[in-house]
């Protein structure tokens, strides 16, 4: 799967950003879709900023809760436009995002939604979530936006 900004644009990307891991969105704003969506370290989570910035990335929607002054720096390093967003609530609609996107099956779905943990991290819906926020509109999540863990280009 291609990794780099390609085709219509603007591309943003979107980080909710964290000590020991970040999540990581690629969007096309213009299609209003989710291309790429990940959970990295934060090495490979510069690495792909980097690369992407490289690409045409015009943009960085940063959350401003833990860990976020130096990614702040970071994206004036790389002479990228950054716009901060509130990660107040996040954790939450991230959880229930991806409940939307992955409804549960089987038995679990008589389990009430409050009860119910998801099945892998949610940094990256976060970050999906914080981009939202930032352009006031939901955005298209296409099943070939898979989580990944990618290593560093």
């Amino acid at each position: 799967m291609n990794t780099t900004p390609s085709g219509r644009g603007p591309w943003l990307a979107g980080l909710d950003p964290g000590r020991s891991k970040c999540g990581l969105v690629l969007v096309d704003a213009m299609a209003q879709r989710v291309r790429q969506a990940a959970i990295l370290s934060p090495e490979a989570t510069l690495a792909w900023l980097e690369h992407w910035q490289q690409q045409g990335l015009q943009a960085v929607v940063v959350g401003n809760g833990t860990g976020s002054k130096p990614w702040v720096q970071q994206a004036h390093r790389l002479a990228l436009t950054l716009h901060v967003a509130a990660e107040h609530g996040t954790t939450l609609a991230a959880r229930q995002r991806y409940w939307e996107l992955f409804p549960p099956r089987g038995w679990r779905r008589l389990v009430p939604e409050g009860m119910r943990l998801p099945g892998r991290d949610l940094d990256d819906l976060a970050a999906q979530l914080l981009v939202e926020r930032h352009l006031g509109q939901p955005l298209q999540r296409p099943e070939e936006a898979v989580l990944r863990t990618w290593p560093a280009p």
